[in-house]
């Protein structure tokens, strides 16, 4: 069986409920590049998937997803510690970033999501040919001497 019993805790989780009312909650979440993407997972547990959000503005994007509160008439609340209502977080996305193919998955309290790094922006190598000095000279008619194209 719980038990209640510490009195100010209690008290502080109340003022702390009603000031977070005012406010959606931050969305706690990792980041990182793994190869030609870049991943980040957000801290979801107990969100129905069907409450998150997802939406992309000008390389900023939103996650918005709600928690519902348990509300039954004969329900006595011993613990009431997970917060619950709107959750939100924005992320902003650099110009490198493929933002029309991001997937998204939700799985075990964590959404997902993958976004490429976009074609033009992935590095890529240079060949560097070798040539005498001589080969890439030109003369042009007029001149005293060589010119160089490049």
């Amino acid at each position: 069986m719980l038990m209640r019993n510490d009195h100010f805790r209690e008290f502080d989780r109340i003022a702390q409920r009603l000031m977070e009312n005012s406010r959606p909650t931050a969305v706690a979440m990792d980041a990182y590049r793994d190869g030609e993407e870049f991943v980040i997972h957000f801290d979801l547990p107990g969100v129905n998937r069907e409450s998150i959000d997802l939406e992309v503005e000008r390389n900023v994007l939103t996650v918005r997803a709600e928690r519902a509160e348990l509300r039954k008439e004969d329900l006595e609340l011993l613990v009431n510690e997970r917060q619950t209502g709107s959750f939100t977080r924005q992320v902003f996305l650099g110009d490198t970033l493929d933002t029309e193919r991001i997937r998204a998955n939700y799985a075990d309290g964590v959404l997902t999501l993958r976004i490429p790094v976009a074609e033009q922006s992935r590095a890529r190598k240079i060949t560097v040919d070798h040539s005498t000095p001589d080969q890439d000279r030109t003369v042009i008619p007029g001149q005293e001497k060589s010119a160089i194209r490049s």
